[in-house]
Formats: C-alpha cells, sequence, structure tokens
C-alpha cells in the first residue's frame, strides 16, 4: 500500500512563486507526479517524472513549473514560478507503482494541497 504525504500549498499573489512537496511512502514507485484538480473541470497532469528522472509536464504549465525527484527520500517536488490566478486549485500527489504480489501498476492519489494565487 503506498501512501502520499504533500505539504506546500497556500495563498500566494500573482508572479510569486511555492514549492510543493510529495512524500512515498511503499515500494516499487516508477511514477510520481502532481496533478490539479479545479471545480468542474478533469484533473489534469501537471508534471510527473520517472524513477530514471525522465520528466513529462502538462501543456498549461510548461516552462513554469520543475518537477524534480529525490528517489533516497521517495519525495517528489513541484517549484511553482510566475503563478497566476488560472494556477489556482488543488495539487494533487500521484504514485504509479505495482503492488506487492501484482504485476499490474496502479495509481494512488494524495489527499491535495490548495494553492491560491491572488491576481
Amino acid at each position: 500500500q503506498i501512501q502520499l504525504e504533500e505539504s506546500g500549498g497556500g495563498l500566494v499573489q500573482s508572479g510569486e512563486s511555492l514549492r510543493l512537496s510529495c512524500t512515498a511512502s511503499g515500494f516499487n514507485i516508477n511514477v510520481l507526479g502532481w496533478y490539479r484538480q479545479t471545480p468542474g473541470k478533469q484533473r489534469e497532469l501537471i508534471a510527473s517524472t520517472t524513477s530514471d528522472g525522465t520528466t513529462n509536464y502538462g501543456d498549461a504549465v510548461q516552462g513554469r513549473f520543475t518537477v524534480s525527484r529525490d528517489n533516497a527520500k521517495n519525495t517528489v517536488y513541484l517549484q511553482l514560478n510566475s503563478l497566476k490566478s488560472d494556477d489556482t486549485g488543488v495539487y494533487v500527489c500521484n504514485a504509479r507503482a505495482i503492488p506487492i504480489g501484482s504485476s499490474v501498476p496502479r495509481d494512488y492519489w494524495g489527499q491535495g494541497t490548495q494553492v491560491t494565487v491572488a491576481s
């Protein structure tokens, strides 16, 4: 069972920065990443990174946000720069791992951390 603990959300002004952290407990974690949930919209990928360092970014944040990972700590970070009011939402940590005794990867989700950008 994978558990995810997020931190780092908050209220900031437009143009400011935040750094989110998510620490995962468990094994066989390949992908760690962040999604954003806003009312009335589907959950969207912000950024993800694999255990070998490959990164993937969603279209909405390319160039402004940076995802990084510390494999030793099973922690993924999301640096959010030049924040805009459209970036407001609940940022949810995701882990994709293969449960022990299985060969099929599954997704695990954190509870989310609120990011609010005031214009």
